[in-house]
């Protein structure tokens, strides 16, 4: 990719109100991140969004700079090598900053997720579990917290492991983790999905999350207590079609709560690195990245007044579905799709999980 083209990718993706969704709607319709750029101004301007102001050219001409400095790089949605099962999900990163092997993205990968104050008994399973994956050829993804995820990474050191962090890809969180997080930098690889420098905050874990369930062909959750990060991750991968995996526990125990929940919902039992082997199988053609991965979209073609009223009757507070929005408009999906797009760049639209949308003014 031309050094301008990278530039303007990252300028497009950086700018407020463009999402992953937005961002590939873009792209499809105006053919490349420079001409998108250029045709903003207007888009916003037609659903009564204020001023459009794109992300400073300084600031993309740092990160792009401070990125090759540590040693890192960035990988498109679009790019010849990401991977496959991530490129799958409808708001897959457009860009990920990579630090490490990027060749384990080309391998077949399980998620392994718990509770950061997890038991004794339970880092152990995680992190002989994550050893037996590791000896069957399988990749340990997770999230680099304490606790679980910790243990997941530790076991799979010697054998492939990818920590997905919530800030930027030259911060450590938690600071008690600076050590595992360059070990796995160094030894595994370590994907980001925010700039250099953000400092993570409660707002960017489920959006790691979601990488961490989107890279994985299953995920496992050893301990967790209800309405935790590991239950998110864990509905996450099964929405996005992917084996979910628990270990069971005590009903005793607070922290295996989660995992019995999940198990009464219809996740996997499992209890050891062979039987997880055995469930992600099936999935093992979809692991290797074809180049251009990123998910198709309709090209996205421009609507006048009467489709924007068509599609904005139908839109409110909460959550509905573009198939509903096009089977109940009668108009194109095409059309309908650049009617959301303009509200989304006006900050009047939120996308939810699953391809649904809501007005938010």
């Amino acid at each position: 990719m031309a050094e301008g083209d990278v530039f303007a990718r990252l300028r497009l993706i950086r700018t407020a109100q463009i999402g992953p969704v937005g961002y590939r709607q873009l792209i499809a319709r105006f053919g490349s991140a420079a001409k998108a750029l250029d045709a903003l101004p207007e888009l916003v301007q037609r659903s009564g969004g204020r001023r459009f102001i794109a992300a400073p050219a300084a600031i993309i001409e740092a990160e792009i700079e401070r990125v090759a400095r540590l040693g890192a790089r960035h990988l498109f949605v679009d790019d010849e090598g990401y991977p496959g099962l991530l490129a799958e999900l409808d708001n897959a990163p457009p860009v990920i900053t990579l630090r490490g092997d990027s060749a384990l993205l080309q391998r077949r990968s399980v998620a392994m997720v718990g509770a950061r104050n997890a038991s004794a008994a339970g880092c152990r399973m995680a992190q002989t579990i994550a050893q037996g994956l590791g000896q069957n050829a399988i990749v340990v993804v997770s999230g680099l917290a304490r606790g679980i995820d910790a243990a997941a990474h530790r076991g799979a050191l010697a054998t492939g492991t990818i920590g997905v962090i919530a800030g930027g890809i030259d911060i450590v969180y938690p600071p008690e983790h600076a050590e595992l997080q360059e070990r796995t930098a160094g030894e595994g690889l370590l994907i980001a999905e925010m700039p250099p420098g953000t400092e993570p905050r409660a707002r960017h874990f489920p959006y790691r999350n979601r990488i961490i369930a989107g890279l994985s062909a299953g995920t496992v959750v050893v301990e967790a207590v209800p309405k935790s990060g590991s239950l998110i991750t864990a509905r996450l991968a099964g929405e996005a079609g992917r084996e979910v995996m628990a270990i069971p526990g005590s009903p005793l125990d607070p922290r295996s709560r989660g995992c019995n929940q999940l198990i009464r919902e219809g996740a996997t039992l499992v209890q050891d690195a062979s039987e997880i082997a055995e469930l992600i199988a099936p999935l093992d053609h979809r692991v290797q990245p074809a180049p251009m991965a990123s998910p198709q979209f309709d090209f996205v073609s421009d609507a006048g007044d009467a489709e924007r009223r068509a599609v904005h009757e139908l839109l409110g507070p909460n959550f509905a579905s573009v198939d509903d929005l096009v089977r109940m408009s009668g108009l194109p999906t095409a059309q309908v799709q650049m009617v959301l797009l303009e509200y989304e760049l006006a900050g009047r639209l939120e996308r939810g999980a699953g391809a649904r949308v809501r007005l938010t003014g």
